[in-house]
């Protein structure tokens, strides 16, 4: 065990949730050390992994969600909802949206009206009703790997190209090559660019200077721009997160994709949106969504996520401050890790970690990490420059990531 839970297998879920409810949280380094148990909830994260690699002692680190309970005022919101008794049909209304508005306002300084956003179930959905809706089947479409997967996935499977336009690592940082990028766009290789920022898997947070070119490439060459800002919130001093729309025109072809299900720790609820401030790209992407069938206004997932971007920025406030004192933990620590390299982290609660110094092959690096009882993310998934690397996820208590920690030096410190 490597979390105190924050209730046992002798009480339900529902127990759980109103204790929760009967007092005022502290959220602070404590409240966040507890932790919640998850295993035998069919968490994928634990469960799925005990189901594939049969290991109980194995410690999780791997897919991106955490290991906190989500905010009390979002366990409150899904109460009532239980509460109500019978789940219909559920309107999706304007307050949905104006809980979004008000989020990105008060977070982001970002101002977004009602009528420019558009709901979907989750980011990876939204992306592949971008890629439909904005290109023509056999397309090329831009990516920037190594790269979050379901990137290559929502082109491909849309029955499009993959057009790589690969991130330089110099001296342990990701940078865009905006020339080879231009140069892709120019011969007309590419029909749209699906960006992600902040960067899932290398931690960087673009500044507004890469920003402005990246739109900038998109006006030049009239290519729709689709730019998943799921881990906006995980942002870290000095860096500050630039929303494409912060800088995008109205009628620039611009996408931003948005969920609190990485913030606040709801992603199986399914609530996510897609933000146009182009009316023609609305409609297209509307068109797509409806004609594809899919379907929004799960009362459970409306009501946690306007609960999440309306009642719970002091939970968020604790939640970053205590994922940069895990950030730092990690840093510190990897100094004894001589052949290991950890980028540093701008933005996410996802640790890049170069480890081809090792001079393992991917399978042994996998095999070892799993035989010291660790599941972290295989760097090929991310795409072929993911190979040497893993992922390590730091959204945990602390106790675990210390746990984690022992477990990688059986492996680092050889």
């Amino acid at each position: 065990m490597y979390t105190a839970a924050a209730w046992t297998h002798n009480e339900s879920a529902s127990e759980y949730i109103w204790k929760g409810m009967n007092h005022m949280e502290t959220f602070d380094a404590a409240y966040f050390d507890r932790g919640i148990e998850r295993r035998g909830t069919n968490a994928v994260k634990w469960d799925g992994m005990y189901r594939q690699h049969g290991d109980k002692d194995m410690i999780p680190m791997w897919v991106a969600d955490m290991d906190f309970p989500s905010p009390p005022a979002i366990q409150a919101a899904v109460a009532r909802v239980a509460a109500q008794g019978t789940w219909g049909y559920t309107l999706v209304t304007e307050e949905d949206a104006k809980a979004l508005c008000g989020f990105w306002k008060r977070r982001h300084n970002v101002e977004i009206e009602t009528d420019q956003v558009l709901m979907s179930p989750c980011v990876v959905t939204g992306m592949r009703i971008s890629v439909q809706a904005l290109t023509m089947p056999g397309d090329g479409v831009l990516i920037n790997p190594p790269v979050y997967g379901p990137f290559y996935q929502a082109v491909r499977e849309s029955g499009r190209q993959v057009i790589e336009s690969p991130m330089i690592l110099e001296e342990g940082r990701y940078h865009l090559n905006f020339t080879d990028m231009e140069e892709k766009l120019a011969s007309h290789a590419a029909s749209a660019i699906l960006f992600c920022s902040p960067h899932n898997p290398c931690g960087r947070v673009w500044t507004e200077a890469e920003m402005s070119e990246l739109l900038a490439l998109s006006r030049k060459y009239g290519t729709p721009l689709i730019c998943d800002e799921i881990h906006a919130e995980f942002v870290y001093a000095p860096a500050r997160h630039v929303s494409i729309l912060e800088l995008a025109d109205p009628m620039d072809a611009v996408v931003m994709l948005c969920a609190a299900s990485k913030t606040f720790n709801v992603a199986g609820l399914q609530q996510s949106a897609m933000v146009s401030r182009n009316p023609q790209i609305r409609r297209r992407l509307a068109t797509c969504r409806d004609r594809a069938g899919v379907v929004t206004g799960n009362p459970f997932s409306l009501a946690a996520t306007r609960a999440a971007y309306t009642d719970c920025d002091a939970w968020l406030d604790g939640l970053l401050q205590y994922l940069v004192e895990n950030k730092d933990i990690v840093m510190e620590h990897a100094r004894s890790w001589k052949q290991v390299r950890v980028l540093p982290l701008e933005a996410t609660y996802l640790m890049w970690l170069d480890c081809r110094e090792l001079g393992l092959s991917q399978e042994e690096l996998l095999k070892a990490l799993l035989d010291a009882h660790i599941c972290v993310n295989d760097g090929r998934f991310f795409g072929p420059l993911g190979e040497g690397f893993v992922r390590l996820n730091i959204g945990c208590p602390r106790a675990q990531l210390r746990a984690a920690l022992a477990c990688l030096d059986k492996v680092f410190c050889r």
